[in-house]
């Protein structure tokens, strides 16, 4: 397959122990590893929980590029999210400008929240690309199982969830391809205050909601004509179980992010 032309997100084929592992297995460890992140605050405990996601992406064969690439679309909201931390949280002043002032909380914070960020974004992103699609909505399925006897659709909300997943580096694909052709014609993205750019934007959504909606009925359609009816008695090619590798890697992951929650 050619990585260079790969979209974020999407599953790359493979046989390495990320891919072998049970769809349910990495799911488990990185809802662990998200869980910690938000419990801890020590910059060590975000040192240590980096080690296991970066094990995890040299493990897979997935060029480190491209995983790192997930990233790019969260860095607007990664950058805002630290400048109002820095300027709007209380502390001992750093620097001004104007009548705003930086405050040394809020650079600790706004640090805090970044790296947060980034690392829930790595381990979900080498999740979805070391996972097919329908190995992927199986073990989400599997995993919601149990809260079926409350109501729940697992199933439903596994294929709702999948299919978003799906679709997300196909839109930002589509996003680029009409970006670039609204600038072939002219559009400037780039120039301007923010009320402009945010308004340059309009050409953009309309027809990439046009799109995101025509892609949904044909999706819809593809499935009525295989005659799919919902979760209820259905069969699968593959059943999921989990094996030697699944069991040690969920013990290792688990001792090792309980540690340190616990530790730090």
């Amino acid at each position: 397959m050619n990585f260079a032309n790969a979209a974020v997100g999407q599953y790359m084929p493979g046989e390495s122990l990320m891919h072998r592992l049970d769809p349910r297995t990495k799911m488990l460890v990185s809802l662990g590893i998200i869980i910690v992140l938000f419990v801890v605050s020590n910059p060590l405990a975000y040192a240590l929980l980096a080690v296991p996601i970066v094990l995890a992406i040299a493990i897979s064969g997935v060029p480190v590029k491209l995983v790192f690439r997930s990233l790019r679309p969260l860095t607007f909201i990664m950058v805002l999210t630290f400048v109002l931390h820095l300027f709007m949280d209380p502390g001992e002043a750093l620097f001004s400008i104007g009548r705003i002032t930086a405050t040394d909380q809020g650079l600790r914070l706004g640090i805090v929240t970044v790296v947060r960020l980034t690392l829930l974004v790595l381990a979900t992103s080498i999740v979805t690309m070391t996972t097919s699609p329908i190995a992927f909505t199986d073990g989400l399925e599997r995993l919601l199982a149990p809260f079926a006897r409350l109501g729940l659709p697992a199933h439903e909300l596994a294929m709702m969830m999948t299919i978003a997943l799906r679709f997300i580096p196909t839109l930002l694909e589509e996003t680029d391809k009409i970006m670039k052709a609204q600038m072939a014609r002219g559009a400037d993205f780039e120039s301007g205050n923010i009320a402009k750019r945010a308004k340059a934007m309009i050409p953009i959504l309309v027809p990439l909601f046009v799109s995101a909606f025509r892609r949904a009925d044909e999706l819809a359609v593809a499935m009525e004509a295989r005659c799919y009816r919902g979760g209820e008695g259905r069969t699968r090619l593959r059943e999921l179980a989990f094996s030697g590798e699944d069991l040690a890697v969920l013990i290792v992951a688990g001792a090792y992010t309980v540690a340190v929650a616990v530790a730090l």
